[in-house]
């Protein structure tokens, strides 16, 4: 079945609508927003913050679904990782950037309508895009950590990239292997994306009530 872009958009629009409405619980810390204490509770923070932030998976996933379209595909997912850290780097150094959850909502819808485009991204236009969407996905990532001790922080840190980059690199096997049965599959991975993202943009401006 051929998806056109009309309707992929459709498609993100109305998985926005079911993440609003369903007013889901977007809670970004796995020690329930305590701030980690020990080198475990470090590494536990580290794997599962960008797991359990949907916006943070969303975009991981995205930019394996980019990186699979170029023979250096791995090694341009794990330079958003390595951006990723990055920005996580900024934050601990004390750089404020505001808006930056807005920014990742924006990064998000971004990753996925490149998903969903139609001839893949060139290599160098997506480089340019996992490095502002690496920094500022890191950079939000840096809140949960900021003032921790040495000890958890380098704990979150190592579980950071390393959760990081197997999503990206699992992503990127996977889009390699359903693309052999066409594009509309991961196109709708792009437009699930993108909705996820336009949820998320959508709370950020939009006070809860």
């Amino acid at each position: 079945m051929h998806f056109s872009f009309r309707r992929l958009t459709a498609i993100g629009c109305g998985l926005a609508g079911l993440f609003l409405a369903a007013q889901p619980a977007l809670a970004h810390h796995v020690m329930g927003g305590r701030m980690p204490v020990t080198f475990g509770e470090g590494l536990l923070s580290g794997l599962g913050h960008p797991v359990i932030g949907l916006d943070h998976f969303a975009a991981v996933v995205a930019v394996g679904c980019l990186a699979a379209a170029h023979r250096a595909g791995a090694v341009l997912a794990l330079g958003f990782v390595a951006a990723m850290m990055l920005g996580v780097a900024a934050h601990l150094g004390g750089t404020t950037v505001p808006g930056g959850e807005l920014l990742v909502a924006l990064t998000v819808i971004g990753l996925g309508a490149a998903v969903v485009r139609d001839p893949p991204l060139p290599a160098a236009v997506a480089v340019a895009l996992f490095v502002a969407a690496g920094l500022v996905h890191g950079y939000a990532l840096g809140e949960s950590i900021y003032g921790a001790e040495r000890s958890p922080l380098t704990a979150y840190l190592v579980g950071l990239a390393f959760i990081q980059s197997a999503i990206a690199l699992a992503a990127m096997v996977a889009t390699r292997t359903i693309a052999g049965r066409g594009t509309t599959p991961v196109r709708l991975i792009g437009a699930g994306v993108a909705g996820i993202g336009l949820a998320f943009l959508m709370q950020s401006i939009v006070p809860a009530v």
